[in-house]
């Protein structure tokens, strides 16, 4: 009797255990929680914590060099390495910083220092905002600056954004050849 109650117990926590992991939604990649009805998109405040990071553009110009590092939402790395694009809610946050370099003993090294702006994208398959100028193009666009990281300041995403894409549009307007975590194993 002793034997039967106990392999009863441990089957009913074996169901509810697995009850409560079957409940759980499924991953949304986070980017919609992002976001307002309206469809306005806020800048994730622990970004660097949570998301993987991507890699790293070095930009080199004369008005300022820049380093662009690339994060992407819990998950979307290892969906898009599996499906070969990126899944519906991902969010990519890019923050662009200044540079400063010195001579060290490896040569003239250079660092990223002071964030000059943030850029989030978010991948719409649905097209969930048409009446939104920041969402088209299969992705949500919005653009911070350091002087108001808060405030998203873009209006019109084919003003603000969509151009320098242009070269990505091949690769859903990512530059995806600078993110070697998203290249199969």
């Amino acid at each position: 009797m002793i034997l039967r109650l106990s392999i009863l117990v441990v089957a009913l926590l074996i169901l509810a255990g697995y009850e409560e992991l079957k409940s759980q939604p499924q991953n949304n990649y986070g980017g919609f929680d992002l976001v307002d009805k309206a469809g306005n998109i806020r800048k994730p405040g622990d970004f660097r914590d949570h998301y993987q990071a991507l890699g790293t553009y070095t930009v080199l110009n004369p008005k300022g060099d820049q380093m662009h590092l690339t994060y992407a939402s819990p998950g979307a790395a290892e969906y898009y390495r599996k499906n070969g694009k990126f899944a519906d809610g991902t969010a990519l946050v890019k923050e662009v910083f200044g540079t400063d370099h010195a001579p060290m003993t490896t040569g003239d090294a250079h660092w990223a220092s002071g964030t000059k702006v943030w850029f989030v994208m978010i991948k719409d398959e649905k097209g969930r905002y048409p009446d939104n100028p920041l969402w088209g193009d299969g992705w949500g666009w919005a653009l911070f600056k350091s002087d108001a990281p808060d405030k998203q300041v873009a209006t019109d995403y084919k003003k603000d954004c969509l151009g320098c894409h242009i070269p990505a549009r091949g690769t859903d307007w990512v530059y995806v050849q600078g993110y070697p975590v998203l290249a199969s194993k």
